[in-house]
């Protein structure tokens, strides 16, 4: 490999931010505290959050700090070569006098029209969790859309980083005014399919234009992970191993960071050992020192796989009710080396009453295909015997209608609007906002999520207040495992409750057994469709593909195909049903091993999902639950390109909503008022009785569950935004108010095909009668102009209103909020 290898320190408030999220550092002081406090454990009591209180001894910075790798291209630079990522389509490449141009011309020509090509090199197989950012130098003056970074392995061949969807780690837009810009983009906070634990072997970039274009790459840079911890003797942070992330504790080794601490019944320190860009073994030492009696070494191991953490447990029970001081130490050959310690946790014999929680998210399940709901096949039958334990919402609602942009806001209880919308393809929350998981572990809970989801992971920054934190798979994601997420993640779950027993405990599931595609595996396969059936869907597929792949729309495609859509899609249906049902089944065992272990009767239980089967407002779900004539399709109120009226359309976030608590929640209860997934945080913080945040938009649904008063009726808010940082702002927001629901496009210019800020199309609301039409299929915005203007003036105050809720969350150079505003914002419940 070609390059040029940089051999001075990088600032650390360059890299701080995108390696491990946030990072809370330690100056050199501690180590000259008199008396240090003496910690109690009457909780679960995580270490790294008392680094205040802690005696540091050395974790002296390395003298020879790691290197970043660099490709500049005003020399040559022979291994970067283009790539074809629709074959035979690709790039031009050439060399300038200081720069790598990539040409996009009519050889980038993909079917649809869309110019896409880009550039790669080979890499040593490198770990991807060894690097934490790329970034570009680059100009161009053409109408460059953006470009992404790609990750591949060896099973393509030279030059073909493989057809579509590509793994792409992430994108970003490109400034298009002929100037060298620098972009960078981190690797931890992207698709996890990116991150798996196998080598790292190819380097990509893939542009995408609407037209012929030309850019021109000045230089590349890969930075160590490592490198971020340079500045810092000792600090916490979020930290990834093998695509795990903890809370953890870094070190530079030797170093020594000492509690003193009154050790309960039962007391045990639960931690994961983990190493980064490792030049050396590091020994890792938990040590007890008594006040009367010589120390004692109870763990001494060495350690060097920075693939994966070592997850560790020390019994400390023979020193229950002294106060001793417990010291965590590392040493290693190569001075400066980085040590982590992963969520090193002291826990004992359970002494509080507050419940476990146990947030299980159905990932892209629609309440209208479970019996529970009333669907006329029996897909779940354990959550049907859930619900008799516990209370059932009729009508709740996700609160967007896919995964990236709904589950940041159930998480954190404020609209999509209000985080900032979607912006480059990513959606982070800002790390002055609290998540669920962050208020959860602020009051000493363990807490957890396993999902197979990146989009509800840390694309969106959410490994945010875990103790741990997997969003991907080791070993790489194959299409049958998504349909059985359920089983792993179910797995992984009960190997951190035997790693870390201690409680209260929080964990969130995110499953994708019902998402789209599904992979029914025995013994549900077979339930409600026959192989030879199945294997004829495959088949039409097969056919659909090729004629949309030709240029045909997705109707125009059952057209020429002459695929009779009703069959399709009852088999699209069978096949869904039989992995909702594979999903109840697993959900069903849960429960009966929480019961078995006797923790049922300490444990809240909220099931839900972040929106309905027809994901990204489709009208896939609608179709595949009433196929409707091909009139109706034609008269109803589609949005350009084929997809769903409304955000709240039945088929698209109509979604489960069962809690259960035993004992605390009487049993048998079916709520019919509308109820929305931004309800959930303020919801589980008051049955757990700890604050509120003085910021939401949710409200707690206790007072219902628990047949109390307090809680009033009122429109559920839908809303989802595009920016793309130019100052466009694209999008929906909507309301569900009883009978009705009104849908508010923000905006359409014709020339686009896309909202943003402009005149607005006509109609600008949409307006369904949810009693008699739940799958939204007939706007009547023309009958009922009072109405519109009703809910035209309602939502227009509502986004403003979320506008300024985020100004005031995430302060900028915009002007501040006027005392008007803020009072206005207070009155609509979202300042306390």
């Amino acid at each position: 490999m070609s390059a040029r290898m940089k051999s001075t320190v990088i600032p650390r408030l360059l890299l701080i931010s995108a390696a491990t999220g946030l990072l809370v550092a330690l100056g050199a002081g501690c180590a000259d505290q008199a008396s240090p406090p003496v910690l109690t454990v009457d909780m679960p009591l995580h270490l790294e959050d008392h680094l205040e209180a802690a005696t540091i001894v050395g974790s002296e910075l390395p003298v020879d700090p790691p290197e970043l790798v660099e490709w500049r291209f005003d020399e040559p630079q022979p291994d970067w070569r283009p790539a074809a990522f629709s074959s035979p389509n690709r790039a031009q490449v050439e060399r300038t006098a200081d720069a790598l141009r990539v040409t996009l011309g009519e050889e980038a020509r993909t079917p649809n029209g869309r110019f896409r090509g880009g550039v790669y090199v080979e890499l040593p197989d490198w770990l991807q969790d060894a690097w934490s950012d790329v970034i570009v130098r680059a100009r161009t003056a053409s109408n460059v859309d953006r470009f992404g970074i790609i990750r591949n392995n060896s099973r393509l061949s030279p030059g073909e980083l493989g057809p579509g969807p590509w793994p792409l780690i992430g994108t970003t837009s490109i400034i298009t005014d002929g100037a060298v810009h620098s972009y960078r983009i981190p690797l931890h906070t992207r698709n996890i399919r990116a991150r798996a634990t196998f080598p790292w072997q190819r380097l990509g970039f893939l542009f995408m234009a609407d037209e012929p274009v030309s850019i021109e790459l000045l230089s590349v840079s890969v930075v160590p992970t490592a490198a971020s911890y340079v500045g810092d003797r000792l600090g916490m942070g979020s930290i990834s191993v093998g695509g795990v992330f903890r809370r953890s504790v870094f070190t530079h080794a030797p170093g020594r960071v000492a509690y003193r601490l009154r050790v309960p019944e039962g007391g045990r320190i639960d931690t994961a050992l983990g190493v980064l860009g490792t030049r050396s073994r590091v020994e890792f030492r938990v040590v007890a020192e008594p006040e009367s009696v010589p120390p004692a070494t109870l763990l001494r191991e060495t350690y060097d796989d920075e693939e994966r953490w070592a997850e560790r447990s020390v019994d400390l029970s023979g020193f229950a009710g002294q106060t001793i001081t417990l010291a965590l130490e590392t040493d290693s050959e190569a001075p400066g080396t980085v040590a982590l310690w992963g969520a090193p946790t002291v826990s004992g014999a359970r002494q509080t009453d507050k419940p476990n929680v146990v947030f299980y998210i159905i990932d892209g399940a629609g309440a209208d295909y479970m019996s529970v709901y009333g669907y006329n096949r029996r897909t779940t039958p354990n959550l049907e015997r859930l619900a008799a334990e516990g209370a059932v919402f009729e009508r709740a609602y996700s609160n967007s209608d896919w995964t990236r942009p709904s589950t940041p806001s159930f998480l954190t209880s404020l609209q999509h609007s209000v985080l900032g919308g979607l912006r480059d393809n990513g959606n982070p929350v800002p790390d002055n906002i609290l998540t669920l998981a962050e208020h959860l572990h602020r009051a000493a809970y363990q807490t957890a999520e396993f999902t197979r989801n990146p989009n509800a992971g840390s694309m969106s920054n959410l490994q945010r207040g875990h103790d741990v934190f997997r969003d991907g798979w080791v070993g790489g994601p194959t299409p049958t495992g998504y349909s059985i997420s359920s089983v792993g993640l179910h797995q992984e779950f009960w190997q951190w409750r035997e790693a870390s027993p201690g409680e209260p405990y929080y964990v969130h599931f995110q499953t994708t057994d019902v998402h789209f595609e599904h992979y029914p595996v025995p013994p549900f396969a077979g339930l409600f469709i026959s192989a030879d059936r199945r294997q004829l869907r495959n088949t039409w597929n097969e056919r659909l593909d090729e004629a949309r792949a030709s240029g045909a729309t997705f109707d125009e495609s059952f057209e020429r195909t002459g695929i009779n859509r009703v069959e399709y899609f009852t088999a699209q249906r069978d096949l869904h049903d039989e992995t909702m049902a594979h999903q109840d089944y697993q959900l069903g065992q849960l429960v009966a091993r929480l019961k078995a272990q006797g923790e049922w009767e300490r444990t809240l239980l909220i099931v839900a999902a972040d929106h309905g089967v027809a994901a990204g407002a489709s009208d896939y779900g609608i179709r595949m639950r009433e196929p409707p004539p091909a009139e109706d399709l034609a008269r109803s109120s589609w949005l350009e390109g084929g997809g769903a009226a409304a955000m709240f359309a039945s088929g698209v976030s109509h979604i489960p909503m069962i809690i259960v608590w035993p004992g605390r929640i009487a049993p048998g209860q079916r709520f019919s008022e509308p109820v929305s997934m931004i309800d959930m945080l303020p919801t589980i913080l008051d049955l757990v009785d700890l604050p509120m945040p003085e910021v939401m938009q949710g409200q707690s649904l206790a007072p219902l569950l628990l047949g109390e008063p307090g809680w009033e009726p009122r429109p559920v808010i839908l809303d989802q935004f595009d920016t793309d940082g130019a100052g466009r702002f694209w999008g929906r927001i909507e309301v569900v108010d009883g009978r009705w629901g009104a849908s508010l496009q923000i905006n359409h210019p014709p020339d686009q095909g896309r909202y943003s800020i402009g005149p607005r199309s006509s109609p600008a609301v949409l307006l369904f009668d949810l009693w008699t039409d739940p799958n939204c299929l007939h706007s009547l915005h023309e009958e009922r102009p009072d109405l519109v203007e009703k809910y035209t003036k309602f939502l227009e105050e509502q986004l403003e209103a979320h506008l300024a809720l985020g100004r005031h969350l995430t302060p900028s150079e915009a002007p501040p909020l006027t005392p008007e505003q803020l009072e206005a914002l207070r009155a609509l419940g979202y300042i306390r």
